[in-house]
């Protein structure tokens, strides 16, 4: 072997062990999420009005008396335990029987979770009417499906919680509900506002006093996050009775 094929083969070795470790250094960070509060989870499981299954793909909720015929395809935050939103959107299972299919996102990344709509949707086939929504950067990743549902069935709205677009859907006739909180220091009431020309005209702007980032779900403190002055019973009111009064007004 020439000298310039030695150097040309050690150099080939030492890229392809840099990309092996930093492949295995980003499926470690990605694996390591904030876990869910268990008691809150619980209470979610023990709710009689509440029905919980979970697939390899999802987490679904259904109502366990009548179905209003509405879904929610609900897309966590980044590196957030799916479990975590249980006992958050529990709520709007039970009152207002809607039917919550949690997505479990790849890598616990939204953004590298490129799988159809559609095999969420698969989940719920009772379910007439869907919309799509998630926290934080999952609400990113639910504006792009929103937008381009591919094979799915066709979504009538859209639900951001703690989150805001970066594709332009103003111009799709989404029933759209934005929900913030005023203690929320990561999607900040400015950054919502900011980015709300890439919203219908219609879409509605709703906010909670008190409630910050992480009160969306329950996976404790969140880095960088301000502090909710809400307990998670009012937390889950607020959110409840905001999604309700968007999609509960369908029934079957």
């Amino acid at each position: 072997m020439t000298p310039v094929l030695r150097r040309v083969r050690r150099a080939a070795i030492v890229i392809a062990v840099v990309l092996v470790l930093a492949v295995t250094a980003f499926v470690f960070y990605a694996s390591m999420v904030m876990a869910g509060d268990r008691g809150a989870a619980i209470k979610a499981w023990e709710n009689p009005a509440v029905s919980i299954s979970s697939t390899d793909h999802s987490i679904v909720m259904m109502p366990t008396g009548e179905a209003s015929g509405t879904g929610l395809v609900f897309i966590p935050g980044a590196k957030v335990d799916p479990y975590a939103y249980l006992y958050k959107l529990s709520g709007i299972v039970e009152s207002s029987g809607v039917t919550v299919v949690i997505t479990k996102p790849t890598l616990n990344l939204a953004f590298f979770d490129q799988r159809p709509l559609a095999l969420f949707q698969d989940d719920a086939p009772t379910v007439s009417r869907w919309f799509v929504g998630g926290h934080s950067l999952g609400g990113v990743r639910a504006c792009q499906l929103a937008g381009a549902p591919g094979d799915g069935a066709e979504v009538a709205g859209l639900v951001l919680f703690g989150s805001y677009c970066a594709n332009d859907l103003s111009s799709t006739g989404l029933e759209v509900l934005s929900i913030g909180g005023s203690e929320d220091a990561l999607s900040t009431p400015e950054k919502i506002e900011a980015a709300s020309a890439l919203l219908p005209d219609d879409a509605r702007f709703e906010q909670v006093d008190g409630l910050n980032h992480a009160g969306f779900g329950d996976y404790g403190a969140q880095p960088g996050d301000g502090v909710s002055t809400l307990g998670d019973d009012a937390e889950r009111m607020e959110i409840t009775v905001l999604v309700r009064s968007l999609l509960g007004t369908n029934p079957r």
